[in-house]
């Protein structure tokens, strides 16, 4: 048995008929064919799936696609605005925040939410709220000095 969802990605309907069990992360990669959010543990542990569902940082390992019928989502290709890099994405670049990049993604769409939410966070608020996304390579040091460029450079923007 298959269901219908219809959710928008990065300002694209998308509508598609998808079995029940069907993660939001497969779903998003497999069926939609945007591969910038990974898979990287399937048990919510690293945050390498996190997307922004209605706003709010959500792990899409977390969620099946039928949850997120009429969802707005945004994925880190949809951060991107003609070509230029957002903030968080150009900080990352300017800062050295990223190795492997494997986590990059969601550590971005992570820090996206924070920023919403604290235009000027501190550098024991960015930690917290990252707890949530796993970072192998670089020890969080330039991630955070990244997500600090951008929010200097998300204020001058207002």
């Amino acid at each position: 048995m298959k269901l219908p969802v219809k959710l928008t990605i990065n300002g694209q309907t998308q509508s598609h008929e998808v079995e029940p069990r069907l993660l939001l992360v497969h779903y998003i990669r497999e069926t939609v064919g945007l591969t910038g959010t990974h898979v990287g543990c399937d048990t919510s542990q690293c945050g390498a799936c996190t997307i922004l569902m209605n706003g709010q940082a959500v792990k899409s390992c977390t969620v099946f696609a039928v949850q997120a019928d009429g969802a707005k989502i945004m994925t880190i290709e949809g951060l991107a605005k003609n070509g230029d890099l957002h903030p968080i994405q150009q900080g990352f670049w300017e800062k050295h925040g990223l190795q492997c990049g494997f986590c990059t993604p969601g550590m971005i769409l992570a820090a996206y939410q924070m920023l919403e939410r604290y235009p000027k966070p501190s550098e024991e608020q960015i930690r917290h709220q990252l707890e949530g996304n796993l970072c192998r390579c670089t020890g969080y040091h330039n991630i955070v000095k990244a997500i600090q460029w951008a929010s200097e450079h998300m204020a001058g923007a207002k």
